[in-house]
């Protein structure tokens, strides 16, 4: 069985890639007028070659420099290089350029070809090649063999067909395993057939495709479907990884599609606008890369202007290499450990690239050293590390054991899970039958601070006060992160950390600091609105009452009421707690089977005044017990099920 795999050239204008390509396949790949006009390649080309073991789809690039933006989107996919350099001519800047540009894409190998030869003589061939040898010195290319050829006279073509064979074992050595990898293909063409439809055409970065699979094009989220396939101008009912596609696509508009976007299985790329990379600046850069400034992005094939937010420096000089942050202007999909390089905005060149660390990245605070660290782990050789960086970074999203694949590029991500959960780095919240909410438990922890620092700030700012109001901390926390809150708060309170009571909460060791005469004083209030009951005073009438102390009676029933003693109706009217809960436990049962009750009938039953039936009603309806419908009063339902509780 051949193995597929993708061949791009490489090389300056006018140094003979395309002509050599045509002697090799019989392919010509300049397919444009203008290309056929100007005797020069302007856009991608294609074609394909048969060696013994394998089958290349090739790419062959454009070599001016206003068009490396194209050469760069045809290197997308690229497994091994055919790197060109006329003998008449040497090396030439779109020689280095391209060179750095494969460097950076981490080519595995390739073979160097020097063409033209039959335009000159021996020993200038002789410098030409000497000079090669300089030039790819220190790159992936320093072995490669060198082979002289004409494609006029068809001298040293066998023997580059051999030389392409070795390669392309050198590659598929290096290259990781992507049997069970989902399906992802860049779009470097689109076009509409009459009577077909819509027609894209990419290399295959992983898995395989059939016809009638049901696919999504992102960016956007189009769904579509498989039509019909070709692959090398016959028509296949599959494609898969190492292979140029075509694919007929239904459900979609050729104006919704373009370069740059990517055709995926559903769920397998997320668009986002932030990614977390690794990034490395040239030697050869004219000039340090500042933080915040403004760069030309290539990943897979499209272009994106993007701030690079630098996390632990001010500037990146030529040579460094660091953790980084890009901001793009549009949205853009990718995977882990992607390669992409930059170039300058102004003149522009090529001075970088990287690697894609976190495709769904939250904002990383500059010079955050733990998380900047975390982030150091998503290329680590070790699965396991690599596992917890990408569930630290995959915060409170809903996702899945087997997602640990595109998250950080774990193959057995079964067996990383498992032991993540073993190691307690992850833990598994059962929100719902449905439901399991992952989450790494450095996440868990900064709850825990946050739930801390927010309670010891209201006891700050209410010194009398022992505990608080649910609400009060809920509050400083968004809805999606409610259910990890509730895991929290039972964790804390299970740990003697934080006290609840009546659904008030505390910092377990926090409270006011009474004087003894306020303690006796405190104890004597809570002792009269026991004994009033279902009648209680009102606060006025216990300053009245007080014969020490009178200024303090007001704060010290809030507080019996922060701590659950009292049931606060009103600014004026407390009630016990026992005696509320008796008249909640009465009316309740009235209301259970019934269509409702009047405020008067709801005074009979608790057999009170309206100056305590009015507040107690609207209490409960404030509290959720009951719920008001016009005059009527009825039983409200728990509307806190599957959320956070009440204790």
């Amino acid at each position: 069985m051949k193995t597929d795999l993708i061949l791009g050239t490489a090389g300056h204008i006018d140094h003979g890639k395309t002509s050599l390509i045509r002697a090799l396949t019989g392919v010509d790949t300049d397919r444009l007028p203008e290309e056929k006009r100007r005797g020069i390649t302007i856009d991608l080309g294609f074609a394909f070659l048969e060696l013994d073991n394998f089958r290349l789809g090739i790419v062959d690039v454009p070599g001016h420099e206003r068009l490396v933006r194209n050469m760069l989107a045809g290197a997308t996919g690229m497994d091994l290089v055919l790197l060109v350099v006329a003998a008449d001519d040497s090396v030439k800047p779109q020689t280095r350029e391209h060179l750095e540009i494969l460097r950076l894409l981490n080519m595995p190998a390739g073979v160097i070809a020097l063409t033209k030869c039959d335009l000159a003589d021996t020993e200038w061939t002789d410098l030409v090649e000497q000079e090669v040898r300089e030039v790819v010195s220190e790159t992936f290319l320093a072995d490669a063999p060198l082979i002289r050829t004409s494609a006029t006279t068809g001298d040293g073509l066998e023997e580059l067909r051999s030389q392409l064979s070795s390669a392309a074992e050198k590659a598929t050595a290096q290259r990781i395993s992507i049997e069970d990898s989902p399906f992802r293909m860049a779009i470097d063409r689109s076009f509409t057939v009459p009577g077909h439809g819509t027609v894209v055409t990419g290399s295959i970065a992983s898995g395989a495709a059939k016809i009638g699979e049901q696919l999504v094009v992102q960016p956007g989220g189009f769904e579509v479907r498989i039509r019909s396939l070709q692959s090398h101008d016959r028509e296949v009912d599959q494609v898969q990884r190492g292979q140029r596609a075509a694919m007929n696509l239904s459900g979609i508009h050729h104006n919704q599609v373009q370069r740059g976007q990517q055709v995926a299985l559903p769920g397998h790329l997320i668009p986002t606008r932030r990614i977390t990379v690794t990034i490395s600046l040239l030697p050869s850069a004219p000039r340090p890369l500042k933080h915040r400034a403004r760069v030309r992005m290539h990943l897979g094939t499209a272009e994106h202007m993007v701030g690079v937010s630098l996390l632990d420096r001010p500037l990146l000089k030529p040579g460094q290499s660091c953790i980084a942050q890009m901001l793009l202007g549009h949205e853009a999909v990718a995977s882990w450990k992607q390669p992409f390089v930059i170039r300058s905005e102004s003149p522009i060149t090529t001075i970088g690239g990287g690697h894609v660390l976190n495709v769904e990245a939250p904002r990383i605070r500059r010079n955050d050293e733990r998380v900047i660290h975390l982030a150091e782990q998503l290329v680590s050789n070790d699965d396991l590390q690599r596992g917890a960086a990408a569930t630290f970074f995959a915060g409170l999203k809903n996702w899945l054991p087997k997602d640990l694949g595109r998250m950080a590029g774990i193959k057995d991500a079964n067996s990383i899970y498992n032991q993540l959960v073993n190691q307690e780095i992850v833990t598994e919240i059962v929100v719902s039958p449905t439901r399991t909410l992952r989450v790494h438990s450095q996440i868990i922890i900064d709850f825990q601070v946050r739930v801390t620092k927010i309670l010891q700030k209201l006891h700050q700012e209410h010194p009398l006060q022992v505990t608080f109001e649910r609400s009060q901390i809920l509050s400083h926390f968004s809805q999606d992160q409610l259910q990890l809150l509730d895991h929290v708060l039972n964790q804390m309170t299970t740990c003697g950390e934080i006290l609840r009571k009546n659904g008030r909460i505390s910092l377990a060791g926090h409270g006011p600091k009474l004087s003894k005469n306020e303690r006796i004083l405190l104890d004597e209030l809570i002792d009269i609105y026991r004994q009033t009951g279902e009648k209680p005073p009102t606060v006025s009438e216990c300053r009245k009452q007080a014969t020490r102390l009178q200024n303090s009676v007001a704060p010290l029933i809030a507080l019996a009421s922060s701590n659950g003693d009292l049931i606060e109706l009103t600014s004026e009217i407390y009630m016990h707690s026992e005696a509320e809960l008796r008249l909640r436990e009465r009316i309740g049962q009235e209301l259970r089977g019934s269509g409702g009750l009047t405020l008067s009938q709801m005074r009979e039953i608790l057999e009170t005044t309206r100056k305590y039936a009015v507040p107690l009603a609207e209490y409960w309806d404030r509290t959720g017990f009951t719920r008001r419908d016009g005059d009527l009063r009825t039983l409200a339902e728990n509307l806190a099920t599957g959320g956070i509780g009440t204790n």
